[in-house]
């Protein structure tokens, strides 16, 4: 007879389990029908030419400066604050590399 009324609290127990599991499954669909998808935010487009003519001001060659960092901003629509350096801020223009030298391309 014990073994009869564990088998029932078992069988008990996971109906509630489950009976929870589904309401808790169905007011989850509800409430991702209820809310609208944000799409993702836009990057505002970065004007390249006067980017790089700031990147590019301090440079002993600044035509070639400006020809390769406007080449690396049309591929990654970014590039770094300041005059050298500040890598981190844009890893895309960071790792576009020379394919016949094999170093950065970006300035």
């Amino acid at each position: 007879m014990a073994f009869s009324r564990e088998i029932f609290i078992a069988s008990l127990f996971l109906s509630f389990l489950l009976f929870h599991l589904t309401t808790a499954n169905q007011k989850m669909d509800i409430y991702e029908a209820q809310s609208p998808v944000s799409p993702a935010p836009q990057a505002s487009p970065i004007d390249c030419g006067k980017a790089c003519n700031y990147r590019c001001s301090t440079t002993k060659r600044p035509r070639l400066c400006n020809r390769a960092c406007g080449s690396c901003c049309n591929q990654c629509h970014c590039v770094p604050p300041g005059t050298y350096g500040n890598y981190w801020a844009c890893p895309c223009y960071f790792n576009l590399v020379n394919p016949r030298t094999g170093g950065r391309k970006c300035p």
